[in-house]
């Protein structure tokens, strides 16, 4: 039983050792910009479907399957750590290249009412949410991320899906999270 014991932690220690070394490594370099008319002008995320869409007007670009938060299902994002993805409209307003995941198109939360509501409840209303890939050096994973929800508040998808996302979202694009 000890030895059981000693050999999990081990393990434990070890996955979060190499996931930290690996956070520190970074995603590479990240693919160029698609061509403009191949360029989405606007995101819609349907949480209860898991489900995201690239639009240029009203043709979908690209559908991807995602994960959300681990609190998604339980309405939109009221303040940090309640591990809620949010619920509104946004734009992508920053890029992160050397993100602890592959690549990171950062969102807009929190907008001006989501910060007046998190402080009238006393609470600070967190930030940080972002489209991104999986955790660095955990690609080999791909699909199988989205059998359950684990991110912070955030919108994973596979990393090769993320380079797709990466090149065709230019800074400042809308985004529309829907319940």
């Amino acid at each position: 039983m000890r030895n059981t014991f000693i050999v999990l932690a081990a393990v434990i220690i070890g996955l979060f050792a190499y996931t930290k070394l690996m956070a520190g490594v970074g995603s590479g370099s990240p693919p160029a910009d698609a061509p403009f008319e191949q360029r989405a002008d606007l995101i819609r995320v349907y949480k209860s479907e898991r489900r995201m869409v690239l639009l240029r007007g009203d043709a979908a670009l690209s559908t991807y399957r995602i994960s959300l938060g681990w609190a998604a299902d339980e309405g939109p994002k009221q303040r940090e750590g309640d591990e809620k993805t949010p619920e509104g409209r946004y734009e992508i307003d920053w890029r992160n290249p050397n993100s602890m995941a592959h690549l990171s198109l950062h969102i807009s939360y929190p907008n001006p009412d989501d910060q007046r509501n998190a402080q009238s409840g006393g609470f600070p209303p967190g930030g940080a949410i972002m489209i991104h890939g999986l955790p660095n050096g955990w690609g080999l994973f791909g699909n199988i991320h989205q059998l359950w929800d684990w991110t912070d508040g955030c919108i994973a998808v596979t990393n090769a899906e993320m380079r797709e996302i990466w090149a065709r979202v230019p800074d400042h694009t809308p985004i529309e999270i829907m319940p």
